[in-house]
């Protein structure tokens, strides 16, 4: 399926190739590309959340990029639309993902959940989808 949108998050993990098995089996994404690097490094991957891509590699020194595990703070949450998200947290649960805030109705209108990955990145799944407020006239 082809990416949709024209935002594409890069995450660098410490462990790149663990963080892929992670992000596959708990969270639903479908492996799409990976470029191998030296040393079991990862070079550059491709992940997809239907139709929502998602890049991930190894650290890059020549970037000054680092994997979350060794930022003593996270600055950041990826937020992901899924249609239930009371089975999205089951299986996310059930694959040992850290669930860091339980599965509650927003007063926004969502209903879903934040769960830690691997190296300590956050995401929100769960039904919210922006613009919304947009569409209907806001500011």
């Amino acid at each position: 399926m082809a990416a949709r949108g024209n935002l594409y998050p890069s995450f660098c993990y410490t462990d790149a190739p663990r963080a892929i098995e992670f992000l596959v089996r708990a969270f639903g994404f479908e492996q799409r590309l990976v470029v191998p690097g030296p040393d079991g490094t990862v070079m550059h991957s491709e992940l997809e959340y239907e139709g929502g891509v998602i890049m991930v590699s190894s650290p890059k020194a020549e970037r000054n990029w680092a994997g979350a595990s060794t930022l003593p703070l996270r600055s950041s949450a990826l937020s992901v639309h899924v249609a239930d998200p009371d089975a999205h947290c089951a299986r996310a649960r059930a694959a040992g993902a850290q669930i860091t805030r339980e599965l509650q109705d927003e007063e926004y209108g969502s209903r879903g959940y934040m769960a830690r990955d691997t190296e300590g990145n956050d995401w929100y799944f769960g039904t919210y989808v922006p613009g919304g407020y947009w569409e209907k006239g806001g500011a």
